[in-house]
C-alpha cells in the first residue's frame, strides 16, 4: 500500500511535470511569434516609410522645377533683367546685358530676392563663340557667359532670350541684340 501511494504520488507529479513543461513550450512558442510579428510589422514600417520619403523627395523636386520654370519665365521682363524701353520699344523676353552686368557688381544686395539657392546664368548662343568665357567688368562684351551667382549650374532650367546692349560704330549708336539662353538653377531633392 505504501509503495502504490508513493506510485501515485510520482505519477501525480510526474503528470504536473510534463503539464508544466507544455506550458512552458508555448509560452516560448507565443512569446517568439509575438517577437516575430513584431519584427516583421517594423520591417513593413519601414519600407513604407522608405517609399514614402522617396515620394516626398519627388514631390520637393518637382515643386523646385516648376518654381524655377516660373522664375525663368518671369525673370527676363522683371525690371532688374529687361529692356524696357531701352531699344526703342518694349520687347518680350529681352534682357539688358548693360543692366546685367551692373547687377552682378552688386548681387550682394539681391542675395534672397530669388531663392535661397537660386543661381542665374546667361550664355550667348548666336553667334557662337569657341570657348567659354566668363564675363567681367573687364572683359564685357567680349565674353559669353554671365553668372550672377557664383554657384555650379547642375539642374536647371532655362529659356531662350534676347540679350540686347547698346554699341557705337563709327560715331552711331545701335542696338545689339544676340541670341542667349537665361538659365535658373533648382535644388534636385533626389540627389540627397
Amino acid at each position: 500500500m505504501r509503495f502504490q501511494k508513493i506510485i501515485i504520488g510520482l505519477t501525480a507529479t510526474y503528470g504536473k511535470m510534463i503539464k508544466t513543461n507544455k506550458a512552458q513550450l508555448k509560452i516560448q512558442q507565443m512569446a517568439f511569434m509575438l517577437i516575430a510579428v513584431t519584427l516583421f510589422l517594423m520591417l513593413a514600417g519601414m519600407f513604407i516609410l522608405v517609399i514614402k520619403m522617396s515620394q516626398l523627395r519627388q514631390s520637393a523636386t518637382s515643386l523646385e522645377e516648376e518654381n524655377a520654370m516660373l522664375l525663368v519665365s518671369k525673370i527676363a521682363n522683371s525690371p532688374e533683367f529687361s529692356c524696357g524701353l531701352a531699344f526703342d520699344r518694349t520687347k518680350i523676353s529681352c534682357i539688358d546685358a548693360d543692366k546685367v552686368m551692373m547687377l552682378k557688381q552688386n548681387i550682394g544686395k539681391y542675395t534672397n530676392f530669388w531663392g535661397t539657392d537660386t543661381n542665374i546664368e546667361i550664355r550667348k548662343i548666336y553667334p557662337k563663340q569657341d570657348k567659354e568665357i566668363l564675363c567681367t567688368i573687364d572683359n564685357y562684351p567680349e565674353c559669353n557667359t554671365i553668372n550672377l551667382m557664383s554657384k555650379p549650374i547642375d539642374s536647371e532650367y532655362s529659356n531662350f532670350v534676347s540679350l540686347c546692349r547698346k554699341e557705337s560704330y563709327e560715331g552711331k549708336d545701335y542696338n545689339k541684340c544676340e541670341l542667349a539662353r537665361i538659365m535658373i538653377t533648382y535644388k534636385d531633392w533626389r540627389a540627397e
